[in-house]
């Protein structure tokens, strides 16, 4: 079934201090700092099997920021899913930097999924 989700991608969570986070991720886990191409300020941390992201914030007790992400292996048969289901999802974006795709869609107490497509991610 191609439109069963096929992992977690990536979680976001918020920081306060985006240097001192990504010096200390790289630190503890040993994670690399990807520099984005495009305009965002979203710490992005990658230990090549998994990534963190980190989007900054003011103060720690904003909710807005939190999300998790899930891979999916069939970009269009998920939104033809979505369709049938009836699931409104935002606007799909193109990342420049690898050709991947993401929108987002909540859950009904409001958690913000984000969906991700690698066409070029080995399986």
């Amino acid at each position: 079934m191609t439109a069963a989700p096929r992992y977690i991608h990536h979680v976001n969570f918020p920081t306060t201090d985006p240097d001192r986070t990504a010096e200390w991720y790289a630190k503890v886990f040993g994670m690399k700092r990807i520099m984005p191409k495009s305009n965002t300020r979203v710490v992005l941390m990658t230990r090549g099997n998994f990534d963190l992201h980190f989007t900054p914030v003011e103060e720690m007790e904003r909710m807005a920021p939190y999300h998790f992400a899930v891979e999916v292996d069939d970009w269009d048969d998920f939104l033809a899913h979505l369709k049938e289901l009836g699931i409104r999802h935002t606007r799909p974006i193109q990342r420049p930097e690898n050709q991947s795709k993401f929108c987002y869609i909540h859950d009904p107490d409001h958690t913000m999924i984000e969906l991700v497509y690698h066409a070029k991610r080995p399986n």
